[in-house]
């Protein structure tokens, strides 16, 4: 499973290393952020409910402003 993750307010690449550490802190998890496209790619052996992505960019202080599934 992958899923492309647009997030709101980062701005520099310590931004982009929060957001990134946060989300492969969920289990199953292997996500890397483009800063420059402000987007999150997220592979996974497992189903990750969108609830839990959206909770782990808001912990990090960022927005998910969508959730695509590839």
């Amino acid at each position: 499973m992958t899923k492309n993750v647009l997030i709101k307010g980062m701005t520099c690449s310590h931004c982009s290393a929060r957001v990134e550490k946060a989300l492969n802190k969920i289990d199953g998890v292997t996500a890397t952020v483009n800063l420059a496209t402000h987007t999150a790619t997220l592979s996974s052996t497992k189903e990750v409910p969108n609830d839990l992505i959206i909770q782990a960019v808001d912990d990090a202080g960022y927005d998910v402003s969508d959730i695509a599934e590839q």
